[in-house]
């Protein structure tokens, strides 16, 4: 019968800046302790933030004070962190949407490397904005990808990943939220396998991967002559931001949530044949033509307000049938090599 030989809980050191890696670092404070136990935080330097732009610590820094770890913030990567990183010992590094290039000798110092969690189902949508692009590119599914880091982007061995489907309507926002819950279930199977010294990483496919890039205000612009599921899935992948947007008399309206319906393709005087032109409400959405099929926004906001049910942004905003909203060329978000910085 075989022996069950106790394993020592890893020393981890997290590297991280956004609120998406909150329930991963619960989970390492509270259940995950038996495999990891996080010696320290490095994360951004304090900002201006909000309307104010007050200086103020990230969520992340927030959360390790709250838990008395050391924190670490360097403005760049420099030798001076490699040592800091040697003094804590540290048998891992675990990096999650940090906002720094880590050099090869930060990659070479923990003793079993630095691991980053990525926000996509990997080979594709290597790069700045993986969530944001497999929503607006209508993809059906993601993934969070455990790698090992390496100097390239995003192109590590792949020790496992989780599944996270995504729905008709789902924002940006709401795979985000999903992603970080799923860190959770993808570490509780991966961290005593690494504890163990029997976690596996397998090569990427090279050739089948695609990358993504930081966005803009400019790709929130919309071609009404597309179809509609294209223009409901830029909706809801640049959704909060930077927010697809239109002029509606005159006036900046942001689109929040949208789907795509069909109409009646045989009335040839049908406003929903007509791309970008207004075609009526519904209960729950305000309705536009494109060039196949109907849009349908459940979500609007004008300029200084907030964002709203189509219902409720129509009673104070209304939009009369017929109104036609101007085209404007939509970017490209998705590419087969890595985008020029």
């Amino acid at each position: 019968m075989a022996q069950n030989l106790a394993v020592s809980a890893l020393k981890l050191v997290f590297l991280g800046s956004d609120p998406i890696a909150l329930p991963l670092l619960e989970w390492l404070a509270g259940e995950g302790r038996a495999w990891a136990e996080v010696a320290a935080v490095f994360t951004q330097p304090d900002r201006p933030a909000g309307r104010g732009q007050l200086v103020a610590p990230n969520a992340i820094k927030q959360w390790a004070q709250s838990h008395h770890l050391r924190v670490f913030q360097p403005e760049k990567l420099t030798h001076e962190v490699r040592l800091q990183l040697v003094d804590l010992q540290a048998d891992v590094a675990l990096v999650m949407a940090y906002g720094h290039l880590l050099g090869n000798d930060c990659i070479a110092t923990p003793r079993l490397g630095i691991l980053n969690l990525h926000t996509s189902r990997l080979p594709r949508y290597r790069g700045a904005s993986p969530i944001q692009t497999a929503v607006a590119c209508g993809e059906s599914c993601t993934a969070v990808s455990l790698m090992r880091i390496v100097r390239q982007l995003d192109a590590g061995p792949v020790a496992d990943l989780e599944l996270v489907p995504i729905a008709a309507r789902d924002t940006a926002a709401v795979v985000e939220a999903k992603l970080a819950l799923a860190c959770v279930p993808l570490l509780a199977r991966t961290l005593p396998r690494l504890a163990a010294g029997t976690l596996n990483f397998t090569e990427q496919d090279h050739a089948a991967a695609t990358f993504c890039r930081k966005l803009t205000k400019e790709d929130g612009h919309l071609d009404f002559a597309l179809p509609a599921p294209t223009l409901a899935a830029r909706i809801n992948g640049l959704y909060p931001w930077p927010a697809c947007s239109v002029e509606i008399n005159g006036q900046p309206v942001k689109l929040g949530c949208a789907e795509a319906s069909g109409h009646d393709a045989g009335d040839p005087d049908d406003p929903a044949r007509t791309p970008g032109v207004v075609c009526g409400t519904d209960a729950v959405a305000l309705r536009i033509g494109t060039g196949q099929g109907l849009l349908r926004v459940h979500r609007l906001q004008r300029s200084g307000g907030r964002m709203l049910p189509a219902a409720e942004f129509l009673r104070g905003f209304p939009v009369a049938p017929g109104t036609r909203l101007a085209s404007r060329p939509m970017t490209t978000l998705l590419g087969l090599a890595p985008f020029r910085r």
